[in-house]
């Protein structure tokens, strides 16, 4: 599925999914806002995580007391009527992060979806953990694994364990070893990268920079992680790994 197409697919479904709730024409705002660092990840040890560095923010839209969150290199705000959403062009990762993060507050709402709000503190390393044991578990300890996005717990505790490829955009990261893995650039190496691996583990944070559509259909298994994939995991029925989300 190619990356306009899937983007309209979600547009269309989330549509669908105001009329059946009788949510589109409601007089409700919807307003995404850019946590604070503080906010968004709590003061972990790890002081190398993308939003601890600054390089991404997390926009949180709230929907009658349910929060949808969104990672993103383009932060602002937007309040306006559901209906507005499903109509907006997508022209900017901006106007993907107000879908994709609309989208996560009102199936949180709906009571569809959990665990929409980034986990805290420490909670990160709970997770790059019991992800660690899952993958054991279902895949055994010799799998091949192709990292998408520098989350640096996943790669310090997924580099113990498995033979690991990690694929990222930032240029600060990209050529340089981290926990002793070189992070490789996520467009020029994708598909060398891809086809040596086994398992597909992608952040959600793909949903919102437009690169979503490079890690589906790759005849392999591919597991999302995170809050920003919540809805449309769902929705496309996607798997999603989130262990200590909120």
């Amino acid at each position: 599925m190619e990356k306009g197409t899937i983007y309209e697919e979600i547009k269309k479904l989330f549509y669908q999914l105001l009329i059946d709730n009788a949510l589109l024409e409601e007089s409700i705002a919807v307003k995404g806002r850019v946590l604070k660092t503080e906010e968004a990840i709590g003061s972990p040890q790890r002081q190398d995580f993308p939003l601890v560095k600054g390089r991404e923010k997390l926009m949180q839209a709230t929907f009658k007391g349910a929060y949808g969150q969104a990672f993103t290199d383009m932060p602002g705000s937007f309040s306006g009527k559901l209906r507005e959403i499903t109509a907006r062009p997508l022209d900017t990762n901006f106007d993907l992060a107000v879908l994709v993060s609309s989208l996560n507050a009102v199936m949180r709402y709906l009571g569809l979806i959990d665990r929409t709000v980034h986990c805290k503190d420490d909670e990160p390393e709970q997770c790059a953990k019991g992800f660690v044991d899952s993958i054991k578990g279902r895949f055994g300890p010799k799998v091949k694994v192709a990292l998408v996005g520098y989350q640096p717990a996943f790669v310090e505790h997924f580099a113990r364990a498995f033979s690991l490829r990690v694929l990222d955009l930032d240029p600060d990261r990209v050529g340089k070893e981290f926990y002793g893995i070189l992070i490789e650039d996520g467009l020029q190496n994708m598909d060398a990268a891809l086809k040596e691996s086994e398992l597909i583990i992608a952040t959600g944070s793909t949903l919102t920079n437009g690169t979503f559509c490079n890690y589906i259909n790759r005849n392999k298994p591919v597991i999302f992680y995170g809050t920003t994939v919540a809805g449309v995991a769902k929705l496309l029925n996607y798997e999603r790994f989130c262990l200590c989300a909120q």
